[in-house]
């Protein structure tokens, strides 16, 4: 069986990996624009910020790791066409310009997702860049050497993860972001109240509430940023506005969200049977509302493209959907969330309860603890857990995981209360923050 692979960072080095272990006498073919395989961006604001000294070690895997499986690697190649009806691809090698046709069984989109560019007027000038991938990671170094007034646009996990960056680096750093506060899909206001405090106290602009209307420039380069309420002097921009799936290729072959996300079904298939699709690329099946949404997340696309080496041959392994599950740490401040928070919830239309518990993480004659804040969603109705978000000085995200699991299984608020947790006074109390926050909500 031929089963060329387009795309080879996270979902695809997962699903290539699989089936050339799993399936021998499979014949595998990757397409790759980059020169690279496996970059962790999630790891660029500690490359940029030098807490990742060896680049090199952002990789976990290689072109080379992979040709050792028996893997053909066309790196440095670009698909223009997939034909899902005579099952063949057309493909430009970027160094040569040469093009090619090649012919597949089954074909695995794991093309990820591209940052969104909007359409300002000046965006085009120079020293306004993304962050996506190594070779802009690189770049964005090499720029803020120069660059003592820097603007982020996106107060995302990247942004906020970029401008803690750059003021350690001693930058006047301003913020951006259309919302009225920072990490809003993550976190509820108590939560980022607390960040934004931090950002405050370290003398980090925040300019919230408003949106960028136009750049300006001297010599070609952006030196001003115009927005709805100021104008802000700059000399480096970043621009972390969120992202949008890389699917143009199956535009009208495959079925898609309307923001082009391919939707597929539990064994990872699109609606083509011959076509599979892992990571950014997808729309995902999102547990707390029961349905597909886009949530580009790299533990997402890991998780999806082993599954697709499994089920290239056969369907047999399912996607048990996810929860949007993630971490952040920013200054000494350690947080998490999972599924919905209060204002996802609210939006979605649920009746809703929450609980929130504020105690140490550890009894009070141990000789050093810290206060934990934690708030969980759950519905008013059924009483099962819908989300939950965390924060400390002390690391409690694993906790997080936890009540992932529980959203999972469909766990209920009063369940969570008697679940059994142990106890030891060097990681927690006699009731665990998770028990109490169960226990809050008995009625």
């Amino acid at each position: 069986m031929k089963v060329i692979v387009i795309g080879c960072t996270h979902a695809g080095t997962a699903a290539v990996k699989n089936i050339a272990t799993l399936y021998k006498d499979a014949s595998i073919t990757v397409y790759e624009k980059n020169d690279n395989v496996s970059f962790l961006s999630c790891g660029i604001a500690l490359y940029v910020g030098g807490v990742a000294k060896d680049a090199n070690k952002m990789f976990y895997s290689s072109p080379e790791e992979l040709k050792a499986l028996g893997v053909k690697m066309n790196m440095k190649h670009e698909v223009l066409e997939v034909d899902s009806e005579q099952k063949k691809i057309i493909a430009k090698d970027l160094v040569t310009g040469e093009v090619k046709v090649d012919h597949y069984d089954k074909l695995v989109m794991s093309t990820g997702s591209w940052p969104v560019i909007p359409p300002i007027d000046g965006i085009n000038l120079e020293n306004i860049l993304l962050c996506k991938n190594f070779h802009q990671a690189n770049i964005i170094i090499e720029k803020a050497k120069g660059a003592k007034n820097i603007t982020v646009i996106g107060a995302g996990y990247i942004g906020v993860e970029l401008v803690e960056a750059f003021q350690l680096d001693g930058k006047n750093v301003t913020l951006i972001d259309g919302e009225e506060r920072i990490l809003n899909k993550y976190l509820d206001q108590e939560f980022t109240d607390i960040v934004e405090a931090e950002f405050t106290r370290r003398h980090i602009e925040l300019a919230l509430s408003q949106t960028v209307t136009k750049f300006e420039g001297e010599n070609g380069k952006v030196a001003k940023v115009i927005t709805t309420k100021e104008e802000i002097a700059t000399d480096l921009v970043i621009l972390c506005v969120g992202f949008k799936p890389n699917t143009g290729l199956l535009k009208g072959k495959v079925e898609m969200l309307d923001n082009g996300a391919i939707v597929v079904d539990e064994f990872l298939q699109t609606s083509d049977p011959n076509i599979y699709a892992a990571g950014d690329s997808c729309a995902v099946y999102y547990n707390p509302l029961g349905k597909h949404m886009y949530i580009p997340l790299a533990t997402n696309a890991v998780r999806m493209g082993t599954i697709v080496g499994h089920n290239i041959m056969e369907p047999k392994v399912k996607y048990l959907g996810t929860q949007g599950t993630s971490g952040l740490h920013i200054y000494d401040l350690n947080m998490a969330s999972t599924g919905l928070t209060e204002l996802t919830a609210k939006q979605a239309g649920i009746a809703y309860q929450t609980v929130d518990v504020i105690e140490n993480n550890r009894p009070e004659f141990m000789p050093t603890y810290e206060e934990v804040k934690l708030k969980l969603v759950y519905e008013e109705a059924s009483r099962k857990i819908l989300g939950a978000q965390i924060i400390s000085k002390a690391d409690m995200t694993q906790t997080i995981n936890t009540l992932s699991v529980c959203i999972q299984k469909e766990v209920t608020i009063d369940e969570l209360g008697f679940i059994d947790f142990f106890f030891q006074p060097h990681f927690n109390k006699p009731w665990n923050i998770l028990n109490q926050a169960g226990l809050s909500a008995l009625v």
